[in-house]
């Protein structure tokens, strides 16, 4: 099973930028989809962003023209840009890998949008 270990996260004031990064023990080439997802205090966990096998990506409203997810194939390494960050955005980010059946978590890493 691909270990995930998210790292980039932090405190940053509104309208900032923080880029996150998830790197993959194993190639990342032939997974089904990787994403991004959070969970602030006290609210359910929430998809933020999904890149597919072939590209393709999807955001939720609350993200869009503000977050941009990427890969690097060659560095096994998924990112997730933030900008104009909100103290809404505050959470744990995790990264999520589906390939077939299975399915890896990261362990999380903290956003905190604070003046």
């Amino acid at each position: 099973q691909v270990q995930l270990v998210e790292s980039g996260g932090g405190l940053v004031q509104p309208g900032g930028s923080l880029r996150l990064s998830c790197a993959a023990t194993g190639s990342i080439s032939y997974m089904n989809s990787m994403s991004w997802y959070r969970r602030a205090p006290g609210k359910e966990r929430e998809l933020v962003a999904t890149i597919f096998h072939y590209g393709t990506k999807t955001y939720a409203e609350s993200v869009k023209g503000r977050f941009t997810i990427s890969r690097d194939g060659a560095e096994n390494t998924l990112y997730l840009q933030m900008n104009s960050l909100k103290p809404d955005d505050t959470a744990v980010y995790y990264c999520n890998l589906k390939r077939g059946p299975s399915e890896s978590w990261g362990q999380g890493t903290q956003v905190t949008v604070s003046s």
